[in-house]
């Protein structure tokens, strides 16, 4: 990427800045005045033009400010922001809030997204914490009504499937409250192929069960990214960018659209990181329904076990330094609870220690 002099590194940053909070052409007048600039309007001016030529700003009309390029953003994110701290207050009462609801998962999604939101003022995607290979941590069968089953699977990292099954013949609950205790101790912590090995020792009921297990954990390792929870849908469509209707359903659509949110966080493994943040500007070529659109993406959980995303979505104006910071922090935080909730479930207890 093209260098700058030290002078257009920034005033490229109060361009942004200034584009940032009030949505409007930013002029040299403009920044001389409110930033009380040691540099005349003319030299701004000059200077202003210079990032013009090198494609960091565009002037949408001839006697109009400049606004921000894609390119400028860029530039901005990888040399020249920095991402600020949450408050001390803020970042105590995120981790209270987590910390209340210790050990559930799904609402630990649900705070995170709606946390993401309002810090960042955009809209915010979190995914669920999905095994790289599903193993199982407790199996529950649960008589229904005739021959129809409830199969209840919990897997290592939380998540939890759930299916309507009928049998051949009908089974009385204990027959499933000792089919399912022998195969959660049976395998427990176990992946597809080690169930598929032990499958042939299996019979009757327990085989049947076994089999439509090994489905299950092959439908969720199917599954890269999993359900996407968003938050914040009325503060992308309250920017000025996205007030006409065009715009206005296309942000619908995008935030609407799983599967478009889905392919996103899957394919985003490559891109511009920032401290183990990445940022994705303008759809990067890729996704053309986000060329409107900034997206701040981070990881969270254990690597080898289970691990989610979490990001901001927003106009390319996005406050990119107040979301990565909260990215960041909720990336950590999130990380620490499981790797805390882990460690609790593998502790013995005092019976165990007699």
């Amino acid at each position: 990427m093209t260098e700058l002099s030290e002078r257009q590194k920034i005033i490229l940053s109060l361009v942004i800045h200034e584009y940032t909070q009030t949505a409007t052409p930013v002029g040299s007048q403009a920044l001389v005045a409110r930033y009380n600039l040691d540099m005349s309007s003319a030299t701004v001016r000059n200077e202003l033009a210079a990032l013009t030529d090198r494609g960091f700003l565009r002037q949408p009309h001839t006697s109009a400010g400049r606004v921000p390029t894609e390119e400028g953003y860029r530039y901005f994110v990888s040399r020249l922001t920095r991402a600020s701290d949450l408050p001390d207050t803020t970042r105590r009462t995120i981790s209270h809030q987590f910390y209340q609801m210790r050990n559930d998962v799904e609402q630990w999604v649900r705070l995170a997204a709606s946390v993401l939101a309002y810090q960042s003022r955009a809209a915010s995607l979190v995914t669920p914490p999905h095994p790289e290979h599903s193993r199982l941590k407790h199996l529950e069968l649960i008589a229904t009504r005739g021959r129809q089953i409830l199969v209840v699977l919990v897997m290592i990292g939380g998540e939890v499937r759930q299916r309507l099954l009928s049998l051949t013949e009908p089974v009385t609950q204990e027959q499933l409250s000792q089919s399912s205790e022998r195969l959660t101790q049976l395998f427990q912590g176990a992946d597809v192929n080690e169930m598929r090995a032990r499958l042939p020792q299996m019979q009757g009921l327990d085989a049947d069960v076994l089999e439509w297990v090994i489905e299950d954990l092959l439908q969720a390792d199917a599954i890269p990214a999993g359900e996407v929870y968003v938050d914040g849908l009325a503060n992308v469509l309250s920017e000025p960018e996205f007030t006409g209707s065009d715009e206005a359903r296309r942000s619908l659509r995008i935030l609407e659209e799983r599967s478009l949110l889905q392919d996103l966080v899957a394919r985003t493994s490559a891109g511009n990181t920032q401290g183990g943040v990445q940022v994705l500007i303008g759809g990067e070529g890729t996704w053309d329904e986000l060329r409107q659109w900034s997206l701040v993406l981070g990881s969270y959980g254990m690597p080898g076990l289970a691990t989610g995303t979490l990001g901001v979505l927003g106009p390319l104006r996005l406050s990119y330094g107040r979301a990565i910071s909260t990215v960041r922090f909720l990336s950590t935080l999130l990380s620490d609870l499981m790797a805390e909730t882990s460690l609790d479930e593998s502790s013995p207890n005092m019976g165990d220690l007699n």
